[in-house]
């Protein structure tokens, strides 16, 4: 599963998913994380309501489960949350290699749904396989 992280520095989410300098982007497993892409943002990125710096930032995004940021604004959320990617606030700067080991303890049990749910993010869905055991006769 892809999951972004918004920061400053590439250690720590430590930004503001439309004020980000920075946007690491991981594919993480129980077992493995390994860095696939950084993306960077140069200009004003702190003026509010310009759908440019948005657009660059969802884009970057798209393949994502899960966003983590400092913060994010309404109309951000809004539109993280229609292309499937579930954004997660961190409330105080944290490091993303301590966010990927905790998210890597969480896979290796039993997810939450929310976590199962952006974990199907990009698969099609079958309900063929749920119909079969719901109309097999029950002994």
């Amino acid at each position: 599963m892809k999951v972004a992280f918004a920061s400053e520095d590439l250690k720590t989410v430590d930004a503001h998913f439309g004020w980000a300098r920075h946007i690491a982007v991981y594919d993480i497993t129980p077992e493995d994380a390994r860095l696939v892409e950084v993306v960077q943002f140069e200009g004003d990125l702190k003026e509010d309501g310009s759908e440019d710096k948005l657009s660059a930032k969802l884009n970057a995004i798209k393949d994502c489960a899960i966003v983590y940021v400092a913060a994010i604004g309404g109309s951000a959320a809004a539109r993280v949350v229609n292309m499937k990617i579930h954004p997660v606030k961190v409330p105080s700067p944290e490091s993303i290699a301590e966010i990927i080991g905790k998210l890597q303890g969480v896979l290796r049990g039993t997810p939450p749904p929310w976590l199962r749910k952006a974990l199907m993010k990009g698969q099609e869905r079958n309900f063929d396989a749920f119909l079969e055991e719901e109309e097999a006769p029950h002994a």
